[in-house]
């Protein structure tokens, strides 16, 4: 009788470990990758946004999911090594920042099971990362960054009204400024601009391409490149010496005094579009049923700082004086 005891206060004990085990395997937080291509202010703000979405979405940092980030400092040949390492912790999900990073990823994590949300992605169509607009693609979605080329344009001719030549350089080599500049091309007729597209493929081509652009161009606008963004100063340097204001992508840019203006999307809102997306995924929702999301117009904000925009030769119109998008 009482080995008979014993062997049943044993079994309990068994089954009340077994138990405890199980509860604290389901209690294990849900791991998320974090892959970006380099420190930028625009890119840290979305994975800002991503992760305060999917807390207000109950995902809460260190209790219900843990992050792993990794970042190449913009070296787009170490991105398929990124990859490969953070696959390697098996991760529920992974947060992929920027159109050469996703481009990657998707080709890279095909098959495994691991579902790929972007961000900072201009045209995910242009870059084959879903088929439609309307429709992710297997194991993919996410939220683009794609600017309301219009309204740009529109605070461009406020901004500078008697301009009428709008200088765009752009990486020719990637999908995003690719995409962006037929956009441009379309958009520019109608608010009274014409196009001087300029190619830049290497960094150390940026000075003379800009300089380029004097006497052909009125402003110019930069938009959001992997290659022009992280090297904006020499951008801004160059239109300085041209005397050609810029409108930027970007409003950091404008707030530390490096260009004069900016009409830029929020990305921290960015990051919360994709971190809701994530939210849906892992919920049991299948990335192909989800539509990539596009920032709305509200999402955009000029910014101006006038000591900046005088430096470039210009004066801040009457018709934004009253505007309320100023900064030191």
């Amino acid at each position: 009788m009482k080995k008979s005891t014993s062997m049943w206060l044993s079994g309990l004990v068994l089954a009340g470990a077994f138990m405890a085990s199980v509860v604290t395997a389901a209690a294990e937080p849900i791991k998320i990758a974090i892959a970006n291509f380099g420190e930028h202010p625009q890119l840290n703000a979305s994975i800002a946004g991503f992760k305060k979405a999917l807390a207000d979405n109950g995902f809460v940092e260190g209790k219900d999911v843990v992050y792993t980030e990794s970042n190449t400092s913009f070296d787009a040949s170490l991105v398929p090594q990124m990859i490969a390492k953070l696959q390697s912790d098996h991760p529920k999900l992974m947060y992929t920042i920027t159109t050469p990073v996703s481009q990657i990823a998707k080709k890279a994590l095909a098959g495994s099971g691991i579902p790929i949300v972007f961000s900072a992605v201009t045209d995910p169509v242009a870059a084959k990362l879903v088929p439609s607009w309307d429709a992710g693609d297997v194991g993919i979605t996410g939220a683009s960054d794609l600017q309301d080329i219009a309204a740009i344009l529109t605070f461009t001719k406020k901004l500078l009204p008697n301009a009428k030549r709008i200088g765009v350089p752009y990486n020719p080599g990637e999908a995003n400024d690719a995409a962006l500049i037929e956009k441009v091309k379309a958009a520019a007729p109608a608010a009274g601009f014409e196009l001087v597209a300029v190619g830049v493929d290497n960094v150390n081509d940026i000075q003379q391409r800009i300089a380029s652009l004097a006497g052909k161009a009125d402003v110019i606008y930069t938009p959001a490149s992997n290659l022009l963004q992280p090297a904006i100063t020499a951008v801004a340097a160059a239109a300085r010496q041209a005397q050609i204001p810029i409108v930027n992508s970007d409003d950091a840019a404008v707030r530390s005094g490096v260009v004069p203006a900016s009409f830029a999307v929020n990305y921290e809102q960015v990051g919360e579009n994709a971190g809701r997306i994530a939210a849906k995924i892992l919920k049991g929702g299948d990335p192909k049923t989800i539509a990539p999301s596009r920032p709305a117009y509200e999402d955009h904000a000029p910014l101006i700082n006038k000591t900046v925009l005088k430096a470039f030769g210009a004066e801040v119109p009457a018709s934004l004086a009253d505007c309320n998008c100023f900064t030191k």
